[in-house]
């Protein structure tokens, strides 16, 4: 119950901080809507005609917006770490695992926040997504996000520095992302990069989200589901474990 008690003041803390920068918040958006609006009526070429093309670049960008939204969520961590609010916890009578799932909460929460409106955008926009598809797509991607943004903390323990922290998570993301097949059917390229790709995690999750869009729960979406869930629960254990010792 304590814990569970210094997690929610955590979460409730940071949440506050975060919806006092409205601006950031909008900001999170820009990219993906800039996607969506430019890049994605070109897919109509790209793909065949029996293939929705929103169908297939909403969720990638609803990936991308969490791949890289909570990919950058160690920053809020840095000045922390400079500050010296972390060595503080040594004597604190806080859960150190309760600092983490806070934390973690609260990147889930904007990161729905976010991906609400890209979700509706795509539905003016022709996207025939079934709803129901949708919502277990997003539980999925705000799942994936808990994983992802426990590792950017892990990073951001590691690498305490703004200039070191930005290009250490550009260098690893943006692979990712183009390895995921966000952008373009990966499985059309050589067959190396499809084989690369294949190594991916965010690509089965990618697989996964795409198909609940059409409401198939199939294979494609249990594979989907699983990694996303190993990612979270290794990812978490990894952070817990880590801001264990940095604060013991």
């Amino acid at each position: 119950m304590s814990a569970l008690h210094d997690t929610f003041i955590v979460f409730r803390s940071e949440l506050a901080l975060a919806l006092r920068n409205k601006v950031a918040l909008a900001i999170g958006l820009i990219q993906p809507f800039v996607y969506l609006l430019l890049f994605g009526p070109l897919l109509t070429q790209a793909l065949p005609a029996a293939q929705n093309p929103w169908l297939f670049f909403v969720p990638g960008l609803l990936l991308q917006l969490g791949l890289f939204g909570t990919g950058f969520a160690g920053f809020n961590l840095i000045p922390d770490i400079r500050s010296g609010f972390v060595e503080r916890l040594r004597v604190a009578p806080v859960s150190r695992l309760a600092i983490l799932l806070g934390r973690l909460l609260k990147d889930s929460l904007i990161l729905g926040l976010q991906a609400i409106p890209l979700i509706v955008v795509g539905y003016l926009l022709g996207m025939a997504a079934n709803p129901l598809g949708v919502l277990a797509s997003l539980i999925l991607i705000l799942i994936t996000g808990v994983g992802l943004a426990s590792l950017s903390y892990v990073l951001a323990l590691g690498l305490p520095n703004e200039y070191l922290f930005a290009p250490a998570v550009n260098s690893l993301a943006i692979p990712l992302m183009l390895l995921s097949g966000i952008l373009l059917p990966v499985d059309r390229g050589p067959v190396w990069l499809d084989w690369l790709a294949h190594l991916n995690p965010l690509r089965y999750i990618l697989d996964a989200t795409r198909a609940l869009f059409t409401g198939a729960l199939d294979t494609t979406a249990a594979i989907g589901i699983a990694v996303a869930v190993a990612l979270a629960i290794v990812s978490v254990a990894i952070g817990s474990s880590l801001f264990r010792r940095r604060t013991a």
